[in-house]
């Protein structure tokens, strides 16, 4: 394999014409600029250099190489230097993949602080619920995911770096007019005989779980992934709804009000990426401002 190194020292003995003019020229000796060209001949397979007395010039293998070491040595340069501005987050790309609460919510400010600190750094985003996220990460379509789960499920996840950003309380959704509307904290078993509102297919499992843990099965009118349409069918008079706390803050409930639902339902929010991702500069930036933007949320 014909090493850049060995480039370089070819290129200085062919514009000086001598070893020992090369050796001055580059900062080392004699005797390390001929062990390099016999390294490089070596792998070349065929001699590169004629050595006539003081005399040094180039074969026709030699020619061809230097001719091509030229731009060779000039992309390398190009590459290191791409590589240095990646590497010092003056340059770099992350593609991360949320899902919506978690878009209007945590990204926003999470990426204004990145473009700030590092405005060489782009980001794209793209919209999509666990599972699907964690799968987009896993298929190399994404360097970050941002997902949630219920409880804890130990090997989920073992594959991948967790970061983990905060824990999201559900809270009730109940029309203005509605008997609960005014209670500080409702039983979701007080809520059996309700139709409900549900949300995306892994929080909607989650929902029936929990009605059925409090002893009924919720009666779904209506399903969707859209939080404003949950809020509007809420409004409407329509249902009842269980929604995340991130997900209210980027939201206005009109006609709707929010209660806090007993047994307390929970779901982490993180922050996942692959182990050699994480080692990526822009990758580790994106996972530290998202885990501040989650702090101060």
């Amino acid at each position: 394999m014909i090493e850049a190194r060995h480039l370089r020292v070819l290129r200085a003995v062919a514009a000086t014409g001598s070893f020992s003019a090369a050796a001055r020229e580059l900062g080392c000796t004699q005797p390390a600029v001929s062990q390099q060209m016999k390294a490089l001949e070596s792998s070349a397979g065929t001699p590169l250099l004629i050595r006539t007395g003081r005399e040094t010039r180039l074969t026709q293998a030699g020619e061809v190489l230097v001719r091509h070491a030229a731009g060779i040595l000039a992309g390398l340069t190009a590459a290191e230097e791409e590589v240095a501005a990646i590497a010092g987050l003056r340059a770099g790309r992350v593609r991360l993949v949320s899902f919506p609460s978690g878009s209007s919510t945590l990204v926003p400010t999470a990426l204004a602080a990145l473009r700030a600190a590092h405005p060489g750094t782009r980001v794209s985003l793209v919209e999509a619920e666990p599972p699907r996220s964690v799968e987009m990460l896993r298929e190399g379509d994404c360097d970050i995911a941002l997902a949630f789960r219920y409880g804890s499920n130990a090997t989920e996840w073992d594959d991948l770096v967790v970061r983990p950003l905060l824990v999201d309380r559900l809270v009730g959704l109940v029309p203005e007019g509605h008997a609960l509307a005014e209670a500080g904290t409702v039983a979701i078993k007080d809520l059996a005989d309700e139709p409900w509102i549900a949300g995306c297919p892994r929080c909607r499992r989650q929902l029936v779980e929990v009605c059925e843990e409090s002893g009924f099965t919720p009666r779904i009118d209506f399903a969707t992934d859209d939080y404003p349409a949950v809020i509007g069918l809420v409004g409407a008079g329509l249902g009842v709804a269980v929604m995340p706390e991130l997900a209210i803050e980027s939201v206005r409930p009109k006609g709707a009000r929010t209660v806090t639902v007993e047994p307390a339902v929970e779901r982490e929010i993180v922050a996942l990426t692959l182990p050699d991702l994480a080692q990526v500069p822009a990758v580790a930036a994106t996972l530290d401002q998202l885990a501040r933007a989650a702090a101060r949320g």
